[in-house]
């Protein structure tokens, strides 16, 4: 997210219900993910509403001429739109379990979207063909990965109480650490400008940190831990030079870290209660993320309701007032849990201008919301179920027309 909460502009969200079309006898088509907010098929004999699951890529890319919005559905499926118009490009499907992430990451290939799932694999989709074009097999369930190292080709893996790694270039397995988590690791991440350094999180409490540089080992390549004391759920980097990380676990407890010495520079075991002091609206029932604005060296929780309605809270430095008011509030898009968030800042191309981010939730709609200061209404595609609500705050309150 750009900005705070000055901006008092209404904005409009811009929804599509995706559904699964059962035909009988003859199996079930199942939806996809997309780089852009997205209408789905809603024709056939009988149909049943599917929730988004996990996440939300995007791939802005200058050398890639379509943008495309991916998203992972709880068919174990993913589907291309484009996120200005809605327009359904295509679906991949070959996974056999939960998809648990996705990213528009490898090396010099814009054009290719990989994912992992449950089935223990690592697929790679070319979103012109939409067909699989590489496939990596772990001997575990695999729940997160990561590009990077020195040369950018290194891929690492989160499994079940391992961290993998490969050559991206020729398949090549190049080491197993499975010393340093006693648990399912739930995140890997390099480091945005120290590519060389690997994060990985568990379910065991524990962030480790990594070198990896050379022959891979634990002994020589274990450059740090910290322990959150408790099941971790997601991380991320912030700070002008991505120096610290934050961290949501699986309790909604918040913790941020400088990951270079170890240190915790913040601890709130009450994030959800903080943050429900901050704005008029029902009780903060849950987490979704955090996002970071480096123009602006802000960091925002965004928290949400059973409802659909979510918020975005700055976090602060310091105990005293941790969690801020929130800065912007998107309601009336969702009727339920909301799991997935792509911030449009995270994008690169005019095209988007005056799109606010990307919602998927366990309503099974896939929300794009506009801020209020763009007139070229015409662009956008809206859902006829959505209902208007009227603007409550003067904060930068997103809401469907």
């Amino acid at each position: 997210m750009e900005g705070g909460g000055e901006d008092t502009a209404a904005a409009m969200a811009m929804e599509v219900e995706i559904e699964a079309e059962a035909v009988l006898c003859m199996g079930t088509s199942s939806p996809a993910t997309s780089n852009s907010s997205s209408p789905s098929p809603n024709s056939g004999i009988s149909s049943r509403r599917l929730g988004l699951k996990n996440s939300i890529q995007t791939n802005f890319g200058d050398d890639y001429e379509n943008s495309t919005l991916a998203v992972s559905l709880s068919t174990n499926a993913l589907k291309l739109y484009s996120p200005a118009t809605g327009q359904f490009l295509g679906e991949c499907t070959g996974h056999s379990g939960t998809i648990h992430e996705i990213s528009f990451s490898a090396p010099s290939s814009p054009q290719v979207i990989c994912s992992c799932s449950s089935d223990g694999t690592i697929r790679a989709w070319d979103t012109r063909s939409f067909k699989q074009i590489s496939l990596l097999r772990g001997s575990q369930e695999l729940f997160s990965f990561s590009f990077g190292g020195s040369s950018g080709n290194l891929l690492a893996a989160g499994s079940n109480s391992q961290v993998l790694l490969w050559d991206w270039r020729n398949s090549k397995q190049l080491a197993c650490l499975e010393e340093s988590h006693m648990d399912d690791v739930t995140q890997v991440k390099f480091a945005p400008h120290q590519h060389s350094k690997l994060i990985s999180a568990a379910v065991d409490g524990l962030i480790c940190v990594f070198d990896t540089d050379g022959d891979m080992n634990e002994d020589n390549h274990l450059l740090s831990v910290m322990n959150v004391e408790t099941s971790v759920a997601k991380v991320g980097f912030f700070g002008n030079t991505y120096q610290k990380i934050w961290c949501l676990s699986h309790i909604e407890t918040l913790s941020t870290w400088d990951w270079n010495d170890g240190s915790r520079e913040l601890n709130i075991d009450d994030a959800r209660s903080l943050a429900t002091d901050r704005w008029n609206l029902d009780h903060v029932d849950y987490f979704v993320d955090c996002h970071y604005s480096l123009p602006d060296d802000k960091l925002w929780v965004i928290g949400g309701t059973t409802a659909g309605t979510i918020g975005y809270f700055p976090v602060r430095a310091g105990l005293e007032g941790a969690i801020g008011s929130a800065e912007a509030i998107l309601e009336g898009g969702h009727t339920d849990v909301v799991r997935t968030i792509y911030p449009a800042a995270n994008t690169h191309t005019g095209q988007n201008r005056g799109i606010f981010g990307w919602t998927g939730g366990e309503d099974g709609r896939l929300c794009c919301w506009r801020s209020g200061e763009i007139a070229e209404m015409n662009k956008s595609w809206i859902s006829s179920s959505l209902v208007s609500r009227v603007q409550k705050k003067a904060k930068c309150r997103q809401q469907p027309y």
